[in-house]
């Protein structure tokens, strides 16, 4: 933290937020939102679904243990700035190759410390997401120059971002041990972590670009397909959702995750809307309808998939359920088509920094698939 040179955190509807600048120097635009995580600060910074977002940190103190080179969940930090309050002076981890900031300051990111993250969370939360901007150095102006930059820039609603952070190549991660079963992997921002549970399963991953039509999927020779998580309003995401329906007709085992949720429902024929402030951290509970159990999940959604926890509904493709639900706020986590192979789940079985408590959803997909041979 650069504790000599002062920073403005600025939302649209004109609240501003005063600190010091962290990280890069300059100016960034995006969505504000919170993140509820107490850990996992750089799998938060580097998931591709930040894509045009500020993260708020409502942890206080950030940055304790570093940043290393072993847990990043892509190739790049992909928050567009960060928002914290009482940053680590020195971090403290045996894994620590670098200081937090210093990490931000080399891939270009700009940031605001020492402002009070838990008065921005209460006004997020009444108020909702919002365009925001952090400004600092030479690109602080006047309160209404600044206000103005933040309201003409681009709204989430609308936003179609699943192809900016998508591969640009096919890639295969290979199975651990003896290979088991083939996944196509639709990549509409994959974290790192998602092929390394399949591998560990003896699943070969084939991570494809979004631009990929169903024969490239065939291609590969499958026995199941996956939909990754991903940033942006999945109203926009008309190739996928085609994508999705086009698996769903040749019966193929299908699993989906965050945005792959929400593709999955519109397949099958349900909206999606944009939530008040949605749903990012990794203490956020889920109950499966079947079963009543709860699972402490990670997430990291601002849209969701429009139903009633336990509704069932026709589709194109036989009948389908809302098979889990958060607890909180009725949100949709799950979608089950009853009458072919495809689940979703709007949470992240993958999350490396914890929880695990969704960890067997991998085994699910795994079962699903030998069952369809």
């Amino acid at each position: 933290m650069t504790a000599h040179t002062p920073a403005a955190l600025v939302l649209e509807d004109g609240r501003i937020f005063r600190g010091a600048a962290y990280g890069q120097e300059g100016r960034t635009l995006g969505e504000a939102v919170f993140s509820t995580a107490m850990t996992g600060y750089q799998e938060t910074l580097t998931d591709p679904s930040y894509h045009r977002q500020i993260v708020v940190q409502t942890a206080p103190q950030i940055g304790n243990t570093g940043w290393n080179d072993e847990d990043d969940e892509s190739q790049r930090i992909w928050v567009a700035g960060y928002a914290v309050r009482d940053p680590a002076r020195v971090p403290s981890n045996w894994r620590s190759r670098r200081a937090l900031d210093e990490e931000l300051r080399a891939q270009g990111i700009v940031g605001i410390a020492g402002l009070d993250t838990r008065t921005v969370t209460r006004h997020l939360r009444e108020r909702g997401a919002m365009r925001a901007g952090i400004f600092s150095g030479a690109a602080l102006g006047s309160d209404e120059e600044l206000v103005a930059q933040v309201t003409a820039s681009e709204q989430m609603s609308g936003a179609n971002l699943a192809g900016d952070v998508t591969t640009a190549e096919p890639y295969v991660v290979a199975a651990e041990g003896e290979k088991k079963f083939t996944v196509a992997a639709l990549d509409l921002g994959i974290k790192s972590n998602t092929p390394r549970m399949m591998a560990q399963r003896g699943i070969e991953v084939h991570v494809l670009p979004l631009s990929s039509t169903v024969d490239d999927l065939l291609a590969v020779n499958p026995d199941g397909v996956f939909l990754s998580n991903g940033p942006g309003d999945p109203a926009t995401a008309d190739h996928a959702v085609e994508l999705t329906r086009e698996v769903l007709g040749r019966k193929l085992p299908l699993f989906g995750i965050c945005f792959g949720n929400q593709l999955l429902g519109r397949a099958l024929g349900r909206g999606t809307y944009k939530m008040r402030y949605g749903h990012r951290g990794i203490n956020i509970p889920v109950i499966d309808v079947d079963t009543g159990k709860v699972a402490i999940t990670a997430q990291n959604h601002g849209f969701a998939v429009e139903g009633e926890a336990g509704e069932r509904f026709g589709t194109d493709f036989g009948a389908a359920k809302i098979s889990h639900y958060c607890p909180n706020d009725g949100t949709v986590e799950g979608l089950r088509l009853l009458d072919g192979p495809a689940f979703s789940v709007q949470y992240h079985p993958e999350a490396a920094a914890g929880p695990h408590d969704a960890a067997p959803l991998f085994d699910e997909f795994t079962s699903m698939m030998s069952e369809a041979r």
